[in-house]
């Protein structure tokens, strides 16, 4: 139960900052080709309606937050309030941006951990790092590629940013990915937990899944919304799936 209303928490706290950082960004928003469509950006949904979704959302999500109460109240406001800043500050700061963003991703993980009460891994924090790194700069070149000259006037942080600067990037973390993931299938806190070590025998599926991701990148353009890329490519469905069924097939 707490998990499930954690879930539900995290749900109403991230998409009340997504609201504000909407609001925010309308008046940009509304001059990007695909930013357009959005709902307060196309005018589906009023400024005026959008603050009370956000009001409304922020509000219930704290005070859920405080009926879980223990750290996990530390972790969600921790989240809640760096987000806010994200949207009125921290978003204008160039790397600290990307940084900020897959934060929000780990949070998300820990948030997960404390309120079950599980322990918290460093390889949690090392592996789900690297990977959310990875998919927010690439999602940062797809933008940025995809404006080409505007992108200084859709938003002036992405004149920081330039694709070469974005592709040494993503050099760095995809490695950093792949050799996080290796190590922890050979650690011996790993292998004395799953009493196995056997999986490494699931690397060669993480290894397929980053560079067919980074195929849809490169060769398709496709890296803006890495949701669809994940819910629609069927040969990265089929990784996530054999990785999923090795890995019980060695523990189980």
């Amino acid at each position: 139960m707490r998990s499930v209303l954690a879930f539900l928490d995290f749900c109403l706290l991230s998409a009340s900052v997504y609201l504000l950082n909407d609001l925010k960004d309308v008046e940009t928003d509304r001059l990007h080709p695909v930013k357009c469509y959005r709902p307060i950006a196309s005018g589906k949904i009023g400024l005026k309606t959008a603050s009370v979704y956000f009001a409304v959302m922020a509000a219930a999500g704290i005070g859920l937050a405080m009926y879980i109460g223990g750290q996990y109240l530390i972790v969600a406001g921790a989240y809640f309030l760096m987000m806010i800043m994200y949207s009125l500050r921290l978003k204008h700061i160039v790397i600290v941006d990307m940084m900020v963003i897959a934060a929000g991703f780990v949070l998300r993980a820990v948030a997960g951990a404390v309120a079950v009460g599980v322990m918290i891994s460093s390889w949690l924090l090392v592996c789900t790092t690297s990977l959310a790194l990875f998919l927010v700069i690439a999602k940062r070149r797809h933008e940025v590629v995809l404006l080409g000259d505007n992108a200084k006037g859709h938003r002036k942080i992405l004149e920081e940013y330039g694709d070469k600067f974005l592709d040494q990037m993503i050099a760095i973390v995809t490695a950093l990915t792949l050799i996080s993931y290796i190590l922890y299938t050979v650690d011996q806190t790993t292998i004395e937990k799953f009493h196995t070590h056997r999986l490494i025998l699931t690397a060669p599926f993480v290894l397929y899944g980053i560079f067919r991701y980074l195929y849809l990148v490169y060769q398709k353009n496709m890296g803006g919304k890495p949701e669809e890329v994940l819910l629609n490519d069927l040969p990265l469905m089929a990784a996530i799936g054999l990785w999923v069924v090795t890995a019980m097939a060695i523990i189980y």
